[in-house]
């Protein structure tokens, strides 16, 4: 799914040159689960953007699905984005005037094949547990259920990958672990998840973990046990219950 060599990013010139990237050898495989985690300016948001076609490197080649990405013109990787990859973020960006639905439809309108119907999006919102929130406003809505109708959102296209940046950043822990629990849920459906984060506790829910440091990777390997979001959501009910 993803193969990068040498992938450098350098920003300005001469002495004042940072390089945030530094010789990044990277292989992600289709149905992977991974973190990408690290401290505040390590290089993992510029590694997310790179790999999601929002930036280019300044040296190096990045194959995504067998094609070179790396030197794409910016009309180019709009289009790979539409088709390839699903976005979302930790402050959710959905637009405040439109309704959950309204909101998950969106990205279909720029797609090569749009939506005839609402049917998708509908299902979608289903599948995120948010079947009766369809015409809320997001103002409506909590945090949690504001992420679900972003993940709604960044699947509409029926992308290969789907990128998370921070995706509970803005939760509360049971927020935080329902949306961990469609994550692990839509991987094992064969999706292509790659999250950065810097808490490793939550990096320890998904199957590989990526560390970063000072634009390089320092480590790299799958997680022995990872925490099942679902199973803690469950002893949490119990908690509670009891």
């Amino acid at each position: 799914m993803i193969q990068m060599s040498s992938i450098v990013k350098r920003y300005g010139d001469g002495e004042a040159a940072v390089d945030a990237l530094r010789g990044i050898d990277l292989a992600i495989a289709d149905g992977e689960f991974v973190a990408v985690v690290g401290p505040s300016g390590c290089g993992k948001s510029t590694l997310m953007n790179i790999i999601g076609c929002l930036d280019q490197p300044t040296s190096g080649e990045y194959l995504l699905s067998g094609q070179d990405v790396s030197r794409l013109e910016d009309e180019e990787l709009s289009h790979v984005r539409n088709a390839k990859i699903g976005f979302i973020f930790q402050s959710f960006i959905l637009l405040a005037r439109t309704t959950a639905l309204e909101n998950v439809e969106l990205p279909a309108m720029y797609s090569q094949d749009p939506l005839d119907d609402h049917e998708r999006a509908r299902k979608l919102l289903k599948d995120v547990g948010l079947e009766d929130r369809t015409h809320h406003l997001p103002t409506e809505l909590s945090g949690g259920q504001q992420q679900r109708v972003a993940i709604a959102r960044a699947l509409i296209t029926d992308p290969a990958i789907l990128l998370a940046d921070e995706p509970t950043g803005a939760l509360d822990t049971r927020a935080g672990l329902e949306i961990m629990s469609i994550f692990q849920r839509l991987n094992e459906e064969g999706r292509t998840i790659i999250m950065v984060t810097h808490d490793l506790d939550l990096a320890k829910q998904a199957r590989r973990i990526i560390s970063l440091e000072d634009g390089a990777i320092i480590s790299d390997g799958p997680v022995e046990s990872p925490r099942d979001a679902r199973a803690e959501l469950a002893d949490m009910a119990e908690e509670v219950g009891s």
